[in-house]
């Protein structure tokens, strides 16, 4: 099937300022994004940026670059810019890939590029995976969803669900962050206002959910390895990009 990848890429990063550009394995995290993106089965890849400095810097290493606004308050708002500016239509699929995740496996976003287009009734597909411990049962930061037998998500939230007393290592599922759009649900998602459910849990994809846009979520084929969001983060992907 042909879908196209997009990578949302801003500067700003309050815990980690200027993420995308820093230095892994003497490459910006950025480029080792693009280049797990381009091993995919993805028609095309483009890097979608609001700064002068990835776009100059994404033309170097190769990639399809566009700029877009400095207004946009959201990734998904930067990718529907992105995907009206190369002209695609309602029909067509776009996967959505953070820019901060260098080792993201190539088969996964083919995963849900598949996912979505074998699920015709959902608007949007994404994926997540077990929680291996405890810890991140509780933890706010690793999103969790429940979801259906059919694989529609029910909600997504950073409390415990199912509750903590009961979630454990075997039912409880942390949301991955990739997703696939059909572009005529990224049309319609940028003109709905934020629902009081996405306000209180800071989750976008709950805008969807409240506006009756099935999500279909499926547990990820391959392990993903965590994004960087931190300096420890930083220092744990160099340390496993220099062993390989």
């Amino acid at each position: 099937m042909a879908f196209t990848v997009i990578i949302p890429a801003r500067m700003g990063a309050t815990r980690l300022p200027g993420k995308l550009l820093l230095d892994i394995a003497g490459k910006p995290m950025l480029q080792h994004t693009f280049e797990r993106a381009i091993q995919s089965e993805a028609s095309a890849v483009y890097i979608a940026t609001d700064d002068q400095k990835i776009f100059d810097i994404a033309q170097d290493f190769g990639a399809n670059a566009i700029m877009t606004a400095t207004t946009h308050r959201s990734g998904t708002d930067r990718l529907h810019e992105a995907a009206m500016s190369l002209g695609l239509t309602d029909n067509d699929v776009v996967v959505n890939v953070q820019g901060d995740e260098p080792l993201i496996p190539p088969s996964v976003i083919n995963q849900v590029a598949v996912n979505l287009d074998s699920h015709p009734e959902a608007g949007i597909a994404t994926l997540c995976e077990l929680i291996s411990n405890h810890e991140e049962i509780n933890d706010p930061n690793a999103v969790k969803v429940v979801f259906d037998k059919n694989g529609r998500a029910l909600y997504f939230s950073r409390s415990s669900i199912p509750h903590s007393g009961s979630a454990s290592a075997s039912n409880c599922y942390r949301h991955i962050g990739i997703y696939g759009y059909r572009v005529a649900v990224l049309k319609q998602f940028i003109q709905w206002p934020a629902s009081e459910l996405e306000l209180s849990e800071k989750l976008e994809q709950l805008r969807a959910l409240y506006n009756g846009v099935p999500i279909h979520v499926a547990v990820s084929e391959e392990r993903i390895p965590p994004g960087v969001d931190t300096q420890r983060d930083l220092d744990l992907v160099r340390a496993f990009i220099q062993t390989k």
